[in-house]
């Protein structure tokens, strides 16, 4: 079973632990805003942006592998992501008045 390959979604709630921990760590580190959900989904974008079919072990090791420079540009890029989707959102909004 755990050494199956799956689909990186399957493993979510197996590896909640783990994303725990790593969170933790990262808090450690002066990230205090670290989430799990944030630390899932820089690997979700980054680290498995091509292969997102992987073993248990696989999973666990990335995230345990995850560094701060890692994360603090995937909430750079994110950051960056979402200001321009709001400045989108209020461009339309100026142009239907």
């Amino acid at each position: 079973m755990y050494g199956a390959k799956k689909h990186v979604d399957s493993w979510r709630s197996t590896v909640d632990e783990v994303l725990k921990s790593k969170v933790d760590e990262l808090k450690v580190l002066g990230y205090k805003g670290a989430n799990e959900e944030e630390v899932w989904m820089c690997h979700y974008t980054t680290v498995w942006k091509k292969d997102k079919v992987l073993r248990l072990h696989q999973v666990i090791q990335d995230i345990f592998h995850l560094s701060g420079s890692t994360y603090m540009n995937y909430l750079t890029v994110h950051a960056h992501e979402e200001s321009d989707l709001f400045a989108q959102i209020k461009a339309l909004q100026s142009q239907e008045e």
